[in-house]
């Protein structure tokens, strides 16, 4: 006999069970997801011991009939594709055909249903991939499946399960997600003792995360919404030899995103509270996660993460969901022209909100500890674990000019430069970041507390700032109508310089000061041939040095403002940058480096300024298009609105 055997059906549906159904969770979301494709406006889930012993999804979707209901469990059998050519225009959540005969072969399950336009149900009863009984029965339109006992028959991959509170975290997740995801739908989630979740259809998804998340949580996300016509980027056709007489090109489509992101107070140490879903599918795609990373760029630290809750929408021809056993990862078609879409438009956001840090949060609260989502939103089934993402910033685009007057912290009488002019530069959207904080609500103008509306409160009067002092010498406090301000003089510096470096570098007019005498920098032999992949940017920003032995750099240039020990650390700092083996593009390179650039020629702590100084750089911040951190992410300013002021003084 040959060695090469066809295996049976039930071992097949074992095998296939094994990508499909990972853990109880994955069985919620394949059933999930078939309720909401027939239409379901009503989902009832129930777990017990986690999923182990019982999950029940009940729906009042379109249900099925008596032959349909026994064709469902066959391998491979979906009423959502007819053909190869369905593939290329998936439109629906599930479509292999896989998760009901997979999850039946590893479990024993019960499912009641009925089609509207029959008379009776029909009861199935599968056991282990076995079919045990089918009668007819008395119930609504819709269907009811059963999960008992799961993983019963492969006591293997049950030993492998976490404990009941992880398992069930990990459905509450999952469940709370297609709940944001589809807020005109009515969802519930039951365990053995309580319900985990009840929301009822809403209009809209802001009313949905206030619903299950609270105003709290609202009030820390900004919402994103846009679109893009595929038309304007040319959508890929076949070649003129494999076009038929009667080709028509095909309709472009239009690309939509809508959703809330995060504001840079909210941060978390990992991407466990980043949720996007396309086209109504919950994915966990790299492309997606860098775009994010792109788009908060400079605006948080590069080890924290945002909370996000995104729906991006696409023509079905422009996103392939067949390629991977979960649908959990999906291939966009166009991945730059999406990538680029999904970045500037969480930028552009980012950019019309700027929120301002209260003061009275910062002391309470801290960036990294705040909490995003309440109910516990570990990664879903299926995830991949991904690295971070490397870097890269955004794209330049068109924004209002303005200018900068000459810095009086680069032109003082210690350092040695080339006269500097500055001239009126059109600022480009991705240089405009957000705030770390959100303070608390509106603010009183007058010294009698006033009833109003509440009003977001944000960093567009820094230009009404007028300087009281400095505290410790490193501390600016400023005043005007919204209240008390606390500005750290370093970090603001920081940031009007970065943003100025950046437009110099792309207009080429970068400002260099000429050395008395070359400066000699040691390099280990890392750092050298660093120095040879780095010459050409550095050289664009304003140093000029070549190597002087096998392991030393002689510096005869530098940008203005750096010298000595600090043009020493610098150099240290670009050339033994660790990106953990990451391959870094062009304009993460020219970010990195204009960021070291900007913190070592800023002005530092206990520093004294006289009154001019302070002026100049409160006026510069205001003049900035992200007065809210620097390039690291450390907040610039804190406010201590007039209200809360008010509150200490017990005035209202």
């Amino acid at each position: 006999m040959g060695r090469i055997r066809v295996l049976s059906d039930q071992v097949a549906n074992q095998i296939a069970a094994g990508e499909v159904v990972e853990r109880p969770a994955s069985v919620v979301k394949e059933l999930l997801e078939n309720a909401l494709d027939a239409g379901a406006a009503r989902i009832r889930i129930e777990v017990e011991a986690g999923g182990r012993k019982l999950i029940r999804i009940a729906d009042d979707g379109h249900g099925m009939g008596r032959d349909d209901s026994l064709l469902a469990f066959e391998r491979h059998a979906t009423s959502k594709l007819r053909s190869s050519d369905d593939l290329l225009q998936i439109a629906t959540l599930g479509f292999r055909g896989e998760a009901l005969p997979s999850i039946a072969s590893v479990s024993r399950l019960t499912m009641e249903t009925r089609a509207p336009e029959d008379e009776a149900g029909t009861l199935l009863e599968i056991a282990g991939g076995k079919l045990l009984r089918v009668e007819d029965l008395g119930r609504p339109a819709g269907t009811t499946l059963t999960i008992r006992d799961l993983f019963f028959n492969t006591p293997a991959r049950r030993k492998f399960l976490r404990s009941e509170s992880t398992e069930l975290q990990h459905v509450a997740a999952l469940v709370t997600h297609y709940a944001l995801a589809n807020p005109t739908k009515h969802f519930e989630l039951h365990s053995a003792t309580h319900a985990l979740l009840v929301a009822p259809a809403v209009t809209s998804a802001a009313d949905r995360m206030f619903q299950i998340f609270g105003r709290e949580t609202v009030d820390q996300m900004i919402p994103v919404a846009a679109e893009t016509d595929f038309a304007r980027v040319g959508i890929p056709e076949p070649p003129p030899w494999k076009r038929d007489e009667n080709y028509e090109p095909p309709e472009p489509g239009v690309m939509r995103i809508s959703g809330f992101v995060s504001k840079p107070e909210l941060q978390k140490l990992n991407r466990n509270s980043i949720y996007v879903f396309v086209n109504g599918r919950l994915i966990r795609d790299r492309l997606v996660l860098h775009a994010l990373s792109e788009a908060y760029r400079n605006v948080i630290p590069p080890t924290s993460f945002p909370v996000v809750l995104l729906f991006l929408e696409v023509p079905p021809a422009e996103v392939d969901v067949n390629v991977h056993p979960a649908k959990t990862e999906v291939r966009f078609r166009q991945q730059s022209i999406v990538h680029d879409f999904l970045r500037d438009s969480v930028r552009t956001a980012l950019m019309a909100a700027r929120p301002v840090m209260s003061f009275a949060m910062a002391l309470t609260d801290s960036p990294l500890a705040a909490e995003a989502l309440r109910i516990d939103v570990s990664p879903m089934p299926g995830a991949p674990d991904l690295p971070p993402a490397s870097e890269g910033d955004p794209q330049a685009g068109d924004a209002a000019a303005f200018s900068l007057q000459a810095d009086p912290f680069l032109a003082t009488e210690q350092r040695i430069v080339f006269p500097q002019t500055e001239a009126s530069v059109d600022e480009p959207p991705f240089l405009r970041e957000p705030e770390q904080r959100v303070s608390g609500r509106h603010s009183c103008s007058s010294a009698t507390p006033e009833e109003g509306e509440e009003r977001p409160e944000t960093l567009h009067s820094l230009s009404t700032l007028r300087a009281v002092g400095q505290l410790r010498n490193s501390f600016i406090l400023a005043v005007n109508e919204d209240g008390l301000w606390i500005i750290d003089q370093h970090v603001a510096h920081e940031r009007v310089l970065f943003e100025k470096i950046l437009r110099e570098r792309r207009t080429e007019s970068v400002q260099r000061q000429r050395l008395l005498m070359p400066l000699l920098v040691d390099l280990q032999p890392a750092q050298m041939l660093a120095f040879a992949e780095l010459a050409d940017e550095l050289d664009r920003n304003g140093f000029e040095a070549e190597p002087f032995g096998p392991r030393t750099l002689a510096v005869k240039a530098a940008p203005v403002g750096l010298e000595g020990k600090e043009l020493e650390h610098l150099l240290d700092e670009v050339l033994a940058d660790d990106r953990t083996g990451q391959v870094e593009n062009a304009e993460a390179r020219r970010t990195r480096i204009a960021a070291s650039i900007a913190c070592h020629a800023a002005i530092k702590i206990n520093m004294p300024l006289d009154p001019a100084k302070i002026e100049w750089l409160l006026a510069e911040l205001a003049k900035t298009q992200h007065p809210t951190s620097c390039p690291h992410g450390r907040p610039i300013a804190l406010r201590y609105s007039l209200k809360e002021i008010q509150r200490a003084f017990n005035r209202i």
